[in-house]
C-alpha cells in the first residue's frame, strides 16, 4: 500500500478544491446524509450538473456517455473527499448506484434515455431497496412485481405492490432504482428483479419520516398497483440481486468522504475544547480531556489508514470479504464517539437543543450526536455486519 500521493493526483486535487470553492451551493448545517429542504433543491441540482459537466462525476463512465476512461482511478475518491472537506452538499440522490446498474446491465436504449438526464441532473434518483422487514437482510424483501403481457412489443408491464422504507431523497426523486420479487418460489437471492421506476407513476405514495433530529431525511414509499413497463427492467428478470450487488460495488468513492468528515469533526472538537471553560480554564488544559481527544485523534488516523488500505485493495482487485464491512463499523462507532464527547465537554449545556439562545454552534453537536446512531444501522446494522465479517471474512462457522 502506497500512501503518498502522486504529483498528478495532487494537481487534480487542487483543481477540484478550486472548483468546489467557486461553485458549491453553500455549507451543510447538519451532519450526516441529509435530505435538503425543497427550496435548496434547484441549487443542488445545478451543483450536481456542474460536477458532471466539469468531469468530476461519472469519471469512470465510457467516453460515449461523458466519462474519462483514461483518468487516474483515484480521482473519484479525491472528488468525494474534497466535497466532504468543504462541508458542502454532495451530489444529490442515488444516481451513482443507478448509473452503475445501467452501465453494467442496461440496454443501449436505457443508457441513451437515462444517462444524459443523470448527467444534467434532470432526474434525481432514489434507492428503493430496504423494506420494513428487509433492511440488513435485503434478500428477504417482500415487494412483489407480477408480469402482465408476454412481450415488450405487446405493452408488457410489471404490476408492483409493496412498501419501501428509509428512502433518502424519496420526496425529491424523479426516478427510483427498485428491487422487487418476481418469483416467489425461487431461492431468496434468485427471484428478485431490478427496475427503473418513474416516481410520478400512479400508485406511488411517499410519506416523509420525521426523525429524532426533527428533520425528514428518509421516507416510506408505498407501491399500490404501480405499473412499470417491461422495458424498464434493468438486466434480466430474476437477476436483480446480481445487478444490485454489482452497482453497490461500483459506488466506492464515498469511503474517502468519511475520512475527511471525521478529520473535520476532530478539528471542531479541539476548537471546542479550547473555547469551553472547565473550572475557569479551557477544557483542553485538563489532562483527562486531552487524553480522550488524543485517543479519538489516534482512531481518526486509524480510520484514514483503513480508507487508504481499502482504496489500494480496490484498485488492485485484492479486496477481502470483510474490508468494507469493517470500515463501516469502525467509522460509524468513531463518528458516534466524537459527537458524544463533544456533548460531554459542554456539561449541562449539552442538554440544550437547536433554537436555544445559548446552545453551542447552533446545536450542531446535539444534532450530530442524535444522527450518529443512524450510521450504525444504515448500510446494515453493525451487529449484523459483525456476523458477516465472522462468516465471510474469517470463515467462522454459522
Amino acid at each position: 500500500m502506497r500512501l503518498e500521493p502522486t504529483p498528478e493526483i495532487e494537481a487534480f486535487r487542487r483543481k477540484v478544491r478550486a472548483f468546489v470553492a467557486e461553485h458549491a451551493p453553500g455549507g451543510k448545517t447538519h451532519s450526516g446524509v441529509r435530505s435538503p429542504d425543497p427550496a435548496l433543491m434547484p441549487a443542488i441540482r445545478e451543483w450536481t450538473a456542474k460536477l458532471y459537466a466539469a468531469g468530476f462525476l461519472g469519471i469512470d463512465w465510457p467516453a460515449e456517455y461523458g466519462g474519462r476512461p483514461d483518468a487516474h482511478p483515484l480521482e473519484p475518491f479525491v472528488v468525494a473527499e474534497e466535497i466532504a472537506r468543504a462541508r458542502t452538499w454532495p451530489p444529490v440522490g442515488a444516481a451513482s448506484l443507478a448509473s452503475g446498474a445501467l452501465l453494467d446491465f442496461g440496454t443501449d436504449e436505457q443508457r441513451a434515455r437515462f444517462l444524459p438526464r443523470i448527467r444534467a441532473c434532470e432526474d434525481v434518483w432514489c434507492q428503493l431497496f430496504s423494506e420494513p422487514e428487509a433492511g440488513s437482510d435485503l434478500a428477504s424483501l417482500r415487494t412483489r412485481a407480477r408480469r402482465e403481457g408476454a412481450t415488450d412489443d405487446d405493452g408488457a408491464v410489471f404490476v408492483v405492490d409493496g412498501q419501501k422504507v428509509w428512502t433518502t431523497n424519496g420526496q425529491h426523486a424523479d426516478m427510483g432504482y427498485l428491487l422487487a420479487r418476481t418469483d416467489g418460489d425461487a431461492p431468496r437471492h434468485r427471484g428478485i428483479t431490478a427496475f427503473a421506476l418513474d416516481m410520478r407513476s400512479p400508485g406511488v405514495g411517499i410519506r416523509p419520516l420525521r426523525e429524532i433530529t426533527g428533520t425528514t431525511d428518509f421516507n416510506e414509499v408505498f407501491l399500490d398497483g404501480v405499473r412499470i413497463p417491461a422495458s424498464n427492467v434493468i438486466g434480466r428478470v430474476n437477476d436483480g440481486w446480481r445487478v444490485a450487488m454489482s452497482s453497490l460495488g461500483r459506488e466506492r468513492s464515498g469511503v474517502a468522504a468519511r475520512g475527511a468528515e471525521l478529520s473535520a469533526v476532530l478539528d471542531d472538537l479541539v476548537r471546542l475544547a479550547e473555547e469551553t471553560p472547565v473550572g475557569g480554564r479551557p477544557a483542553l488544559e485538563d489532562s483527562a480531556t486531552r487524553q480522550t481527544i488524543g485517543e479519538l485523534a489516534a482512531r481518526v488516523q486509524v480510520n484514514a489508514a483503513m480508507i487508504s488500505l481499502a482504496q489500494s485493495r480496490m484498485l488492485h482487485g485484492t479486496e477481502g470479504a470483510g474490508d468494507a464491512l469493517l470500515g463501516k463499523i469502525f467509522f460509524s462507532e468513531l463518528n458516534h464517539d466524537l459527537a458524544e464527547f463533544g456533548l460531554r465537554m459542554q456539561g449541562t449545556d449539552g442538554l440544550l437543543v437547536e433554537g436555544d439562545a445559548e446552545v453551542v454552534a447552533g446545536g450542531w453537536w446535539q444534532d450530530a450526536h442524535l444522527y450518529s446512531r443512524a450510521y450504525t444501522i444504515a448500510g446494515g446494522a453493525n451487529e449484523v455486519l459483525r456476523t458477516q465479517v465472522a462468516e465471510r471474512g474469517l470463515g467462522l462457522p454459522r
